[in-house]
């Protein structure tokens, strides 16, 4: 072999790899010996995309536009994308991308067509909270798990808050927001509702009050506007556009950043959510939904260990419901090790090694590729920005060779697009109308506080007609006689269970009994809407 072609044949064995015959995304082309071989493409089977992925590299080196680059194709293939935009840096997916230089020598040099074009998109916020149509979930829907996650309970706490769901799920107290659940869990440790939960083991008072006060601070940051109704139904994350391409779904969340408990556990619930309602699929010739989690370090921090295996389950079992998952962060140890081991695809940009703490990850990442051509720790140290090492899944589901890629371009607006025309898209959206007001329904705390105001109501009557009669009315004998009270008369209790009031919640309840919500792996409920 001459020395001219001996480079060669290493490249053609990690190209080989790459030659898929049904449909697949572009990500890039090859690089072998200091030099990009665009007549070498490295892609990705669209099939095998519902396999999840993890896209990592350190600050700047690309990620976010290999992101974007992977759901604009998405959306072309007719595959409905959802983002968690952190940093407000995705938005310019809805929009044509501008012509520049660089953009032109980078798809010159991977032999990219460039075409400037944006993708369908949907603008939303958690909340309303900074610009997009609202997102909301309804506390019953979010469930204890997540719910203690992000109230940063233990487990002993979150086993009680367990307990009070239990009880509203069964006595038909809906839980719509969070004034529902203090109520209840007030109720649950008053005279009159300690019973309620003696039989399986109760609430204590110093539980209940960690979770009213951890209540209370959630919601003077401002979650309030999280909980409630109109919920929104993740059946809309799964549309597509009349010419056929997938919309893709950008969740705003530059404005709660600072909040990243919140976001990212909102975020699990989505996804919980269509877990719970999408049907069994199996292999699909392309993915229904592919969902990415940008800094996804922020979902796994502090995570309890119930969590992090709710989350491992789900990933797991997710695929066969046709829904891919992309994890997008700075270093594969950010992700737990089982979750790691179901991410078929995987993207990496360059790692950095200034500290000690920084080369045990990066031998610790090394160490997860297959069998190399390249010496990896040196490849993954000096990629430059808008390259990365690829490995990804084949249409026979085996891993194929590693290969360092320079990637293309995307070909939508690599900026965010500006706030009127962010304004514009958001009031133009089918969804708007639908989801734009709150609703506050009759639900536990109106229930609990009308039996509560029955209750005083009758204790002024009793208290009332106990009442020894004033001095001077007259004499004992001038004095009309108290009627004595007949030994069958009902007692206080018995009244306020008479009371109108408490028989219309009675009937609530009883419509209710026995119809428990069932509970998906996160405790989100499993009723559709």
């Amino acid at each position: 072999m001459s020395e001219s072609t001996a480079p060669e044949a290493p490249a053609d064995r990690i190209a080989a790899g790459y030659a898929f015959t049904g449909p697949a995304l572009e990500l890039g082309a090859l690089l072998w010996d200091g030099a990009c071989l665009p007549d070498r493409r490295v892609r990705v089977p669209l099939a095998v995309l519902a396999r999840h992925g993890l896209i990592a590299g350190a600050t700047g080196t690309g990620k976010t536009k290999t992101l974007q680059l992977i759901a604009e194709q998405l959306s072309a293939s007719g595959v409905p994308v959802f983002l968690a935009d952190v940093k407000g840096d995705v938005s310019g997916i809805a929009a044509p991308g501008e012509p520049h230089p660089k953009t032109a020598e980078r798809a010159r040099e991977v032999g990219q067509d460039w075409q400037p074009g944006g993708c369908p998109a949907e603008f939303l916020s958690l909340g309303g909270i900074g610009p997009g149509v609202p997102v909301r979930a309804t506390v019953t829907d979010f469930g204890p798990v997540l719910l203690s996650k992000v109230l940063g309970l233990n487990r002993t706490q979150e086993q009680s808050l367990g307990l009070v769901f239990h009880y509203a799920d069964a006595k038909g107290l809906e839980l719509y927001d969070l004034k529902d659940l203090r109520a209840v869990v007030a109720f649950l440790v008053s005279d009159r509702g300690k019973a309620e939960l003696k039989d399986i083991g109760g609430i204590s008072a110093a539980t209940a009050g960690v979770i009213l006060r951890a209540l209370t601070a959630f919601e003077q940051q401002g979650a309030g506007v999280f909980f409630g109704e109109p919920e929104f139904d993740t059946a809309d994350l799964l549309r597509t556009a009349p010419d056929g391409r997938g919309v893709v779904s950008l969740l705003e969340l530059p404005a709660v950043q600072d909040r990243p408990q919140l976001f990212s556990t909102f975020l699990m619930w989505l996804l919980a959510d269509l877990f719970a309602a999408l049907p069994e699929a199996g292999d699909l010739d392309k993915p229904k939904l592919v969902f990415f989690f940008d800094e996804a370090h922020l979902l796994f921090d502090g995570a309890s260990k119930a969590f992090l295996e709710a989350v491992t389950r789900t990933v797991r079992l997710i695929r066969s419901k046709g829904v891919g998952v992309f994890f997008v962060t700075q270093t594969p140890k950010d992700v737990p090790a089982d979750v790691l081991a179901q991410l078929g695809n995987r993207v990496q940009h360059a790692l950095r090694a200034f500290t000690p703490d920084d080369a045990r990850a990066l031998k610790a990442a090394v160490k997860t590729y297959p069998r190399s051509e390249y010496d990896l720790e040196e490849l993954l140290t000096g990629l430059g920005t808008g390259e990365a090492v690829v490995t990804v899944l084949d249409e026979k589901g085996a891993p194929t060779p590693v290969a360092a890629t320079r990637l293309r371009a995307p070909r939508s607006l690599m900026a965010p697009v500006g706030a009127e025309a962010l304004d514009r898209a958001v009031h133009a959206s089918p969804l708007y109308a639908r989801y734009a007001q709150p609703v506050d329904r009759e639900s536990a705390y109106e229930k609990i506080s009308a039996e509560q105001a029955a209750a005083e109501a009758a204790a002024e009557a009793e208290a009332a007609r106990a009442e020894p009669p004033r001095a001077g009315a007259g004499t004992e004998a001038a004095r009309p006689q108290q009627p004595r009270r007949p030994a069958e008369e009902p007692s206080l209790a018995q009244q306020v269970m008479g009371s109108g009031i408490f028989r219309s919640l009675a009937r609530s309840v009883g419509t209710q009994l026995g119809r428990e919500i069932s509970r998906s792996l996160f405790g989100t409920a499993r009723r559709r809407r």
